[in-house]
């Protein structure tokens, strides 16, 4: 597919945009032409600026069907370069939504925090005229909007908590048993890396502690902790002690409201790792078997079954954990309407405190992606009812929504949701999705995020990618914590 654009630089909003109908087309970009007559399938977007307004028009043709719409705006709008965007947007959107028979539930919403977006709008506008401007101007559907709002105000009571000087931690370990097919994320196999995991181990420790000394000169305030991969318990039980000692010992905890590990694959789950958590004041960890169909989750890669996801849970509430998410993915390989229904029910069976919900994202990276995956529209409608399934299933149980974010290349371009009990939401969850409070990040692929005290302006200060990186280049990359005291003596 070729979008043709003239007088804007819109193409990254309508490219997104168009890859929600076609997700597997590839999307070309031609500025200021006019459309190929060679070509077969095109969408033409342009402005076209007089002296009291703006006219807008949008075509979409294929196999020799043309449609298309246009549309006015005034040159005394407000934020006039925006309204173009979002107009020109809505046009496409309709003239796509003619053309495939399909209205996605987001609307013409490609990004990855629309909270964000809802609270914004709602400080302006209200809560009404916010949800209004959802439907009306971003076409998003009554079901999602109302989603939305009730996220946000679920997370409103959590974000109130955060003060100027707050920050959550973050750790990687990004190792994992086996790569899922799904899977884009920077992880090494056990299998290939397992000899370099004691060194990143110590390395690791020595970078925490001196981001722990940063943080205590600043004055920072430690709310919330999330230890996360890759799969965390890929460690043996001593290193993960070792790790944890580290952080016990380094960090303030005094005002700390969660300390999460990520526990993930059950496969890696033993007492001897859940004594050690425990030992050090983990009160969170998430058991992650995606779904509880074995033949699935023989499709994905993981080499675990239902069994063991239900012994793990068993185990963790045996050793003390009172606080147990378990992540779920809508849209899997194999996985069917009814499988899903199964897995969700045999979730609720076991009552973990909370749910994550995950669609699907068909990362570029990914085995899925690399093998020649297709996305069609069957694939997609039945994830939605995937969710929708598990979102009514969830509500009866007393499980309300509480955060929630979307991907590129998401299956449907539906969306993540965290549901949790009341008080059993997470607190870093919250915090990283809203970027409410700096994240200093630890570990290979990890990413600070300094947020300005007084403000929204956000600075990244990137770790090395990948692991041996990490560990050859570790003094080089040690001195780019540096960088976390001179932003605070900048805005502070």
């Amino acid at each position: 597919m070729t979008i043709y654009i003239k007088n804007h630089d819109f193409h990254y909003e309508l490219e997104n945009l168009c890859r929600i109908f076609f997700p597997n087309e590839k999307i070309s970009i031609i500025k200021d032409q006019m459309p190929d007559a060679a070509s077969s399938f095109w969408a033409l977007a342009y402005l076209e600026p007089s002296e009291n307004h703006i006219r807008l028009y949008a075509a979409v043709y294929q196999d020799g069907q043309k449609i298309e719409q246009e549309a006015c705006v005034s040159g005394e709008t407000p934020d006039l370069e925006k309204e173009c965007e979002r107009e020109l947007a809505v046009l496409l959107f309709t003239l796509l939504t003619k053309l495939t028979q399909i209205t996605p539930t987001w609307g013409i919403l490609t990004g990855v925090r629309p909270i964000k977006l809802m609270r914004r709008l709602t400080s302006e506008l209200g809560e009404t005229g916010a949800k209004a401007y959802f439907r009306d101007k971003l076409l998003v559907s009554q079901n999602k909007t109302e989603l939305a709002a009730i996220t946000m105000k679920a997370e409103q009571k959590l974000l109130s908590l955060s003060r100027k000087e707050s920050y959550s931690l973050y750790v990687s370990i990004p190792f994992c048993p086996t790569r899922c097919s799904y899977c884009s994320f920077v992880s090494q196999t056990i299998e290939r890396a397992h000899k370099m995991i004691p060194e990143y181990v110590a390395r690791l420790c020595e970078e925490l502690e001196k981001t722990a000394q940063i943080a205590h000169e600043l004055n920072l305030r430690l709310e919330s902790v999330y230890i996360g991969g890759g799969t965390p318990t890929t460690l043996t039980w001593e290193q993960m002690e070792l790790l944890l000692r580290t952080i016990r010992r380094n960090f303030d905890f005094s005002c700390c409201r969660e300390f999460t590990v990520e526990a993930g694959r059950p496969d890696t789950i033993t007492p001897e790792k859940l004594k050690a958590m425990k030992r050090y004041g983990v009160d969170r960890i998430s058991i992650n078997p995606q779904t509880l169909n074995d033949g699935v989750l023989e499709l994905i890669g993981r080499k675990h079954s239902a069994r063991q996801t239900i012994d793990a849970f068993k185990l963790a509430r045996k050793e003390g954990f009172h606080h147990i998410n378990m992540d779920l993915i809508a849209g899997l390989p194999g996985d069917s309407l009814t499988s899903f229904q199964n897995t969700i029910q045999g979730i609720c069976q076991l009552d973990p405190e909370s749910v994550t919900i995950h669609t699907l994202a068909m990362k570029k990276s990914s085995k899925l992606t690399m093998e020649g995956k297709k996305l069609y529209r069957d694939e997609c409608l039945e994830a939605a009812q995937m969710l929708d399934y598990a979102g009514e299933v969830l509500l009866s149980r007393q499980y309300a929504p509480y955060y929630l974010y979307r991907q590129s290349k998401m299956v449907g371009n539906l969306e993540n949701v965290g549901w949790a009990k009341p008080g059993f939401e997470s607190f870093y969850n919250v915090y990283v999705m809203d970027e409410t409070h700096t994240i200093l990040a630890c570990g290979a692929g990890a990413v600070t995020k300094l947020k300005q005290p007084q403000g929204d302006y956000l600075e990244r200060v990137f770790n090395f990618k990948y692991p041996y990186e990490y560990l050859s280049r570790f003094q080089e990359m040690l001195e780019r914590k540096n960088q976390v005291r001179q932003f605070y003596d900048q805005f502070c």
